[in-house]
């Protein structure tokens, strides 16, 4: 009797679970829809590899600097926001999105290193950029942006790095595919959306770039947009899972680089020395460049930019002009 009756309720609450994810995904696919409405690309959409990436451009000047957002930045346009007005006047900034990110389309493709940087060498040639560039890679975009400059020498003035990880880093750290999962399976069952209403949630998933507090409320609903649309998709995923590959290949490629390359760490608000591989790696770091340094940037974490906006344009304008 006591059998039959636990079985009961474990088809019961089996049931209620298969009705709950049902609703959740019915709820996410009408929030998707009705975001994608509004949701319109901020720059221009070219094609590339049989699809559409995205190139956000504005400013003047001769220097082209091109930015490559960190993995699981949803959106590097409103990400790379808070340094517009300090370049704008002095250089032309070029913002790409990813396959799966920002605007532009999910690919087939695989995301090894070598894909993702002939995509973005595609990319700038037909939207009609100018080389050479300076490069700003932050987190594991910095894997892309050295990359690019062992295929694409000519192309590349200088680097700058914003908290950008190792190539030495990245191959001894352990993917985080789980990460990715979680936000796919949280995205996907309307979990995510959900816990949006939540007070403080929003704030909470932007913890590490300073709860967004240099955005305009118009770049945070951006931001909601993205992360909702696209958090754990299968473009960011099987880019982490490539990420200690992608580090090998670095590793096996030139080195040093015969360019400046300038290292922004985050002090974390004093707690760089938590974490002493990360705090060791970045240390070593400007062994990448024949004139490489390193600037530990204070009241910051790994979103420098989203803390210390003039600080990173401080170093950008340095580079531009050649000093």
């Amino acid at each position: 009797m006591l059998k039959r009756r636990g079985v009961k309720i474990a088809l019961c609450l089996l049931a209620a679970l298969i009705v709950l994810a049902g609703l959740g995904a019915a709820y996410q696919w009408y929030g998707s829809t009705q975001d994608r409405k509004n949701y319109s690309p901020a720059g221009d959409l070219y094609q590339v590899k049989g699809g559409k990436m995205h190139l956000y451009t504005e400013g003047a000047g001769s220097t082209t600097v091109v930015f490559a957002a960190g993995w699981g930045t949803a959106n590097p346009y409103a990400d790379f926001s808070p340094l517009y007005e300090g370049l704008r006047q002095h250089a032309k900034i070029a913002v790409y999105d990813r396959f799966g990110y920002g605007y532009s389309d999910l690919t087939g493709r695989k995301r090894d290193i070598d894909s993702i940087t002939d995509e973005v060498h595609e990319l700038l040639q037909v939207s009609g950029q100018k080389p050479p560039y300076l490069f700003v890679g932050h987190s594991l975009g910095a894997l892309e942006t050295i990359r690019y400059a062992q295929r694409y020498p000519e192309e590349v003035k200088a680097i700058l790095l914003i908290d950008g990880g190792s190539p030495e880093y990245y191959e001894s750290s352990p993917e985080l595919k789980l990460v990715s999962g979680i936000y796919k399976g949280l995205r996907a069952t309307g979990i995510l959306r959900a816990l949006y209403h939540v007070n403080g949630f929003a704030e909470w998933v932007a913890s590490d770039s300073n709860g967004d507090k240099l955005l305009p409320e118009k770049l945070k609903e951006i931001n909601r947009k993205a992360v909702l649309l696209l958090a754990g998709n299968r473009n960011m995923t099987d880019e982490i899972r490539q990420s200690q590959e992608n580090a090998r290949v670095v590793l096996a490629g030139s080195k040093p680089l015969p360019i400046p390359v300038t290292v922004l760490t985050a002090d974390y608000f004093g707690k760089l020395d938590d974490d002493a591989s990360w705090m060791d790696s970045q240390a070593v770091l400007p062994e990448w460049s024949v004139k490489g340094k390193q600037i530990i940037v204070p009241d910051s974490s790994h979103y420098i930019h989203s803390y210390q906006p003039q600080r990173v344009v401080e170093e950008l304008l340095q580079l531009i002009a050649g000093e």
